[in-house]
């Protein structure tokens, strides 16, 4: 079983080193690590110069979106992922997954728990999660980690990327579509990834777009799915508390008072 690792590049490179050494430390399994790089103009290239073994691209992209789904393109491995350049991948992670995804053919989609960390790699808290469930994440949001999520290449295969137009919520866009088009997700209850919080990540300086992308997730899949339009944000604030509350249970049920 092999591994295809994204990471999609552009000025990080006080963070890019953590990224790299994660990946690089992985063992038991075959990877690759490929890092699509959108002209950097710190430091990011220099340190990229000492790992050898890295497939590097640097080309201009039209955004994040973008630069992943030109990774997907050249991935080769069974199962792929993006790790962005500031967060990290857990020792012994791809072990893990291997032996889930050898336990469950079926699955399409494998996601775990990742912990949450400030700018010097302390643990903030662990984000636990839950078995998949289509309305929380339609009507809660994404709960599911992107950093911690691997998808089986027949996906990519088949077409599947993420949609360019989307600049932060793309993961909460992907998962809505590929669950709607019966794509099988699994959870493994185990802490795969690092989500690295500071002042220029993206889910922290664009807020008003993130809520702005994800009514249009919503209203897009709702209207596909033949329910009238538009649903009001009043209407969706209160499924919103609904799934809170369903979310909160499914967590309680998986992993008791930890959650």
């Amino acid at each position: 079983m092999k591994f295809s690792i994204v990471t999609p590049s552009f000025n990080q490179g006080r963070f890019i080193r953590d990224c790299l050494e994660s990946v690089k430390a992985q063992t038991g399994v075959e990877w690759e690590h490929l890092v699509q790089d959108a002209g950097s103009t710190d430091d990011t290239h220099a340190v990229l110069r000492e790992y050898p073994h890295l497939q590097v691209s640097n080309e201009p992209d039209a955004g994040m979106s973008d630069g992943i789904n030109r990774g997907f393109r050249k991935a080769t491995g069974d199962w792929v992922m993006w790790l962005n350049t500031d967060d990290y991948l857990l020792p012994n992670t791809l072990e893990k997954i291997a032996a889930f995804a050898a336990r469950h053919p079926e699955a399409d989609v494998i996601y775990g728990d990742c912990l949450f960390v400030d700018e010097q790699k302390r643990t903030l808290r662990r984000k636990r999660e839950h078995r998949f469930d289509f309305s929380v994440l339609l009507f809660y949001g994404c709960y599911i980690p992107s950093t911690s999520t691997f998808i089986n290449h027949r996906i990519i295969n088949a077409g599947h990327l993420l949609e360019v137009g989307y600049k932060v919520c793309m993961d909460f866009e992907y998962y809505v579509r590929l669950s709607r088009l019966g794509y099988r997700f699994a959870y493994l209850p185990e802490a795969l990834a690092a989500f690295r919080w500071h002042e220029t990540n993206t889910s922290s300086v664009q807020l008003q777009r993130r809520r702005e992308e994800r009514l249009r997730v919503q209203q897009e899949h709702l209207v596909l799915a033949g329910r009238k339009p538009p649903w009001s944000r009043h209407r969706l604030a209160l499924l919103y508390r609904v799934y809170q509350v369903k979310r909160g249970l499914l967590r309680l049920c998986a992993h008791g008072l930890k959650a």
